[in-house]
């Protein structure tokens, strides 16, 4: 049976824990599928959390240092050269990103990731990196990814150019343009606030909250972008043939913050009435906020025959997962 190696970097993030999980669960010759996986993952903060080291005992870890790259040689002499290395660590606070756009630029740029890869003398390795709904201008709805980037903050400027790095210095890649990602709390808890679980625990205090009705994004689900990372994986492993792909990888609407808080007090059974609509303008979030990034995800849904569930559904599976758990 083959052994796929798979390097998760920024495993320990939201995202990376979610897809150490799914890759951990897959079963060899279950679903047509022939090979397991070895996996290994980086992290910046050390020790990585014990009960994802404890969920995933077959997994082994390296603390890299994404600037320097200081890090990556002891995955080259410990695992050894990936199959597939999947990209999720980034700094995506936006804010965080205007006031030190210089980390910003060294850590979402993966140009050490990039230059240890390219140690390697077969060009036998996919890198599926996340990229971003912001590096659209957001004057329109329905952005396509032949439609020109025009970021209006540091964040989406720093993914472009981390999309331009890998396009032009490595052979096989996928970019993965993605909007807001929501879903169930992770094996170890992440820090940051999740946005599903924010709005309900804002909602259920029963007090008056203020939601922008003008900006407009197409969250998607957690277990939907597992999904499609695992079917480029799949292809990959399968196929071989050379892959440059870019795709907006989007849920199945185009929703406001209003819209979003309204669909998980339905699916949670708060007042509507304390959902307060607001201009973005209203409020100074110290820095600027594309308006309308919904994207056109036929591409994705043409690629991989991938559907995306709805906002609703997603939120419904949320908090039914997180019940079980």
């Amino acid at each position: 049976m083959k052994k796929v190696k798979v390097l998760v970097v920024g495993g320990t993030g939201y995202l990376g824990q979610h897809l150490l999980q799914a890759y951990a669960h897959v079963i060899p010759n279950a679903n047509g599928n022939p090979y397991a996986f070895d996996l290994a993952f980086t992290h910046h903060s050390s020790p990585p959390p014990h009960l994802l080291v404890d969920a995933i005992p077959s997994s082994i870890y390296f603390q890299v240092d994404l600037k320097t790259g200081v890090g990556f040689e002891a995955i080259s002499n410990t695992f050894g050269q990936p199959d597939v290395v999947v990209n999720c660590a980034a700094i995506s606070v936006p804010r965080a990103c205007e006031i030190d756009p210089a980390t910003a630029h060294a850590i979402n740029v993966p140009s050490s990731l990039v230059k240890w890869l390219q140690s390697f003398e077969k060009r036998s390795t996919l890198l599926i990196h996340l990229s971003t709904d912001q590096v659209y201008e957001g004057e329109k709805s329905f952005y396509k990814e032949e439609d020109i980037t025009v970021p209006v903050n540091v964040y989406g400027k720093t993914k472009v150019t981390a999309e331009q790095f890998i396009s032009e210095n490595f052979p096989n890649f996928a970019i993965l343009r993605s909007s807001i990602i929501y879903g169930p709390q992770t094996i170890s808890p992440v820090p940051k606030s999740l946005p599903i679980q924010w709005i309900d625990g804002a909602l259920a205090k029963r007090e008056e909250v203020q939601f922008f009705h003008d900006e407009f994004r197409c969250p998607i689900y957690v277990k939907d972008l597992v999904a499609i990372v695992l079917a480029l994986t799949s292809q990959w492993i399968s196929e071989g043939k050379q892959m440059q792909l870019l795709l907006n990888v989007g849920g199945a609407d185009r929703v406001s913050r209003v819209q979003m808080a309204e669909a998980v007090a339905q699916v949670r059974g708060h007042d509507t009435s304390l959902i307060k609509p607001v201009s973005a303008s209203s409020v100074d979030r110290g820095v600027k906020s594309p308006a309308d990034i919904s994207m056109d995800i036929s591409r994705l849904v043409q690629t991989l025959k991938i559907h995306p569930v709805s906002f609703k559904d997603g939120v419904r599976s949320t908090f039914a997962t997180e019940a079980r758990q």
